[in-house]
């Protein structure tokens, strides 16, 4: 425990921030996890249901890691990576161009 006043304090700031960091990068482990799953789904069963599920999935995934990162929670690099993660597996199973 810290001595002095300062120090007792700044403790405290930082464990709130360490929670809320770690809600942020919960929050987007789950998205990405979900939005592979909707993915998955999307390619064995095509439908237009499927597919607008799948684009609500990715805008809540980018729009999570873009928070993030203005936040302060992840790096802008690591932000990225993980968006073009997302974009690449799409791209790969759908065969977009």
């Amino acid at each position: 425990m810290a001595n002095i006043k300062s120090a007792a304090k700044k403790a405290q700031i930082a464990e709130r921030n360490r929670l809320r960091n770690k809600s942020y990068k919960s929050a987007i482990a789950t998205l990405m996890k979900n939005y592979f799953k909707s993915l998955e789904d999307y390619k064995n069963a095509p439908s237009e249901e499927a597919k607008v599920e799948l684009d609500r999935r990715l805008g809540l995934a980018f729009s999570k890691i873009d928070r993030a990162v203005k936040t302060g929670v992840i790096h802008r690099n690591t932000g990225d990576r993980r968006k073009a993660r997302l974009s690449k597996t799409t791209k790969a199973m759908l065969g977009q161009s």
